[in-house]
């Protein structure tokens, strides 16, 4: 799996961004969902508006990771005003790391992980953190095992569903 590449996602791959978007997310959490809330999430959470309005956020970058010119796992990190919650000037927020079901296993998550922490390092952040579904034990794990800490909790809500999800954050040694 050595030809894996991580790119920056620019407005002319928003076609590819939806699809991956849509087909992680759905593979993660359709089970766990209803239908109904998971077609209003998918609809609208990876619509174009929304997802240009994002790609156009200078303070939020996209990174696809492709293999043999296929998208097979994408990053969204965030910075400043652009995170979901503490909107720490000195902290990067790992929003979204999801690879696409066949690859799981593959490292695809660590070279994106890695990617992130390596532009976090560039921007001289003193943290990491992210929020992770609570019933996600498989990521849980991976956060952990790369030094990541719980240090709050709190509610995501998909459609009329309140979910939990698991603060965590990671300190970066200069």
């Amino acid at each position: 799996m050595d030809n894996i590449e991580i790119t920056k996602v620019g407005l002319n791959d928003i076609d590819q961004l939806q699809k991956i978007g849509r087909l992680t997310f759905e593979e993660t959490f359709s089970e766990s969902n209803s239908k109904e809330n998971m077609k209003n999430y998918l609809e609208e959470g990876f619509s174009i508006e929304k997802l240009t309005a994002e790609l156009n956020d200078k303070n939020s970058e996209f990174y696809f990771a492709t293999l043999d010119n296929e998208v097979i796992g994408y990053l969204k990190i965030n910075f400043g005003a652009s995170q979901t919650e503490l909107k720490d000037s000195k902290a990067l927020e790992i929003e979204r790391i999801y690879v696409s079901k066949e690859f799981h296993g593959k490292s695809v998550g660590q070279l994106l992980y890695d990617k992130a922490i390596q532009i976090a390092k560039q921007k001289k952040v003193d943290y990491v953190w992210l929020g992770v579904w609570e019933e996600n034990p498989r990521a849980i794990r991976f956060y952990k095992k790369n030094g990541f800490v719980e240090f709050d909790k709190h509610i995501f809500k998909l459609g009329d569903d309140e979910q939990t999800d698991i603060m965590m954050k990671l300190k970066l040694t200069t």
